[in-house]
């Protein structure tokens, strides 16, 4: 069974959803726009205009305007509606639009592929050296000096086992 819509719920739902696209994408330039004035206002700046250390950055005293914007701000959020886990999303924009890297998204250390098997491997193999001292009986002690070759081969040093 099909359902008919009739041409006035399409309107209005083709108009509703126009609404939504357009003011998210606005909604990107208003916190950009903002978190530019975040930076203009709270960013330390040395004497040649090079950033020296970034509003969210900022710790103790120096950190006293942030915090009391983060409270207009949280007030005026919280007067319009909005509940905490909005705002602090809103803030965390505000914050990466103006330079931050979010802890999930910096670079730690290597991913390849190689990098990941060696570590893998020391924690097998350490795995097995504690096992053993346990006095536990796993085959995993037949291939035991494979993995230590393999560990090697991918640069590994047997002396960090254990």
């Amino acid at each position: 069974m099909s359902t008919v819509i009739q041409n006035v719920e399409v309107s209005k739902l083709v108009q509703a959803r126009h609404n939504l696209v357009k003011a998210a994408k606005g909604t990107g330039e208003v916190i950009s726009n903002y978190a530019n004035v975040m930076c203009a206002t709270f960013n330390v700046m040395t004497t040649n205009g090079e950033l020296m250390t970034p509003w969210f950055e900022l710790k103790g005293k120096a950190k006293a305007g942030v915090k009391a914007e983060r409270e207009s701000f949280k007030a005026e959020m919280l007067g319009a509606g909005f509940e905490q886990g909005t705002i602090d999303v809103y803030w965390q924009r505000v914050k990466e639009a103006s330079g931050y890297v979010t802890s999930g998204n910096r670079v730690k250390g290597s991913n390849s592929v190689d990098d990941k098997t060696l570590t893998e491997l020391k924690t097998i193999i350490n795995r097995i050296f504690k096992a053993e001292e346990s006095g536990e009986d796993c085959k995993s002690s037949d291939v035991k000096a494979q993995l230590i070759e393999a560990f090697e081969i991918l640069g590994g040093d047997v002396d960090n086992l254990g």
